[in-house]
């Protein structure tokens, strides 16, 4: 079957949002369910402020993707069109498309924790102490930079309905396993995809859990790459270096700001790329030992 090239009107009328507004209200009663079994049961697995603060950066996330919707369409299209392949609109075409894209977004997501500047784009979804389904809700306003992570799959040729079905797909999957109350499943689960107990280590600051577990959908990227790292010991939630802040604004900048700081004080090109890709885990807890230094000095005087 010949390639026919896809306009922008075209992906624009495409009805893949469906899926979206069949999730949603489902979404809205889990959190409202976890929200009253936490309070019954007095696990604390929810603080008002924290709420509040995640629920409005998925709000406003989600605004934002509508008023860049046909940016990011664009970007697709342009590289869609400009390959010469073409993967055909078949059930297959699904299932091959969710692992390229599966295995990029575990790349991407490594990338994201690994160097400042793509954490940046990422950190206010680590940033809260609490762990809890809302906590899915909070995704950077900034992350569709990521969009460029996605260009080998989208240079393959899948048709745009499949990659942006698939995809959200993806996005949502991610919304279930932001939970205590679910331990551990199965082995065979537990051996594939991406489970609560998993993405429990992935968000907590534990010295063993830094840097683990980035599976999207499926763990397997991690136990291939030398990432996983098993649930065992109870995890503590948030970031190396706390910020102590419910403001929305800077739950989602603080990380971008600082970046911007320490770029204005470099003094070569190599010294700017070290400090906006080197690892921001090195950066935080050099910059709390400098706090506790600081700290010490003033208790001695």
């Amino acid at each position: 079957m010949e390639k026919v090239k896809i306009s922008l009107e075209d992906v624009a009328n495409l009805d893949f949002t469906t899926i979206i507004w069949i999730a949603a209200p489902v979404m809205f009663s889990l959190v409202a369910l976890e929200f009253y079994f936490s309070y019954k049961q007095n696990k604390k697995l929810y603080e008002g402020k924290d709420f509040m603060s995640s629920t409005f950066i998925g709000v406003v996330n989600i605004l934002l993707n509508g008023v860049m919707k046909l940016g990011v369409f664009g970007f697709f299209l342009f590289f869609y069109n400009l390959t010469p392949f073409y993967i055909p609109q078949t059930w297959w075409s699904y299932l091959l498309c969710f692992i390229a894209l599966d295995f990029v977004r575990y790349w991407s997501h490594r990338i994201a924790h690994e160097q400042r500047f793509w954490w940046s784009t990422h950190v206010v979804h680590h940033n809260s102490e609490y762990y809890n389904l809302s906590t899915s809700f909070r995704l950077s306003w900034t992350q569709n930079l990521k969009i460029i992570f996605f260009l080998p799959v989208i240079l393959m040729g899948f048709h745009p309905f499949v990659f942006l079905v698939v995809h959200q797909i993806e996005v949502l999957y991610q919304f279930w396993i932001h939970t205590e109350f679910i331990k551990k499943l199965p082995r065979p689960i537990e051996f594939i995809f991406t489970t609560p107990s998993h993405h429990r280590v992935h968000h907590s600051k534990n010295e063993k859990y830094l840097d683990k577990n980035y599976g999207s959908t499926l763990i397997i990227w991690d136990r291939l790459f030398g990432t996983f790292e098993e649930e065992i010991e109870k995890p503590i939630y948030g970031i190396t270096k706390p910020i102590n802040t419910y403001n929305p604004l800077t739950l989602v900048f603080h990380e971008w700001i600082a970046l911007f700081k320490d770029l204005t004080k470099v003094k070569s090109v190599k010294e700017a790329f070290r400090t906006a890709f080197g690892s921001p885990v090195d950066y935080h807890k050099s910059e709390m030992k400098k706090m506790e230094l600081s700290s010490e000095e003033i208790l001695k005087k």
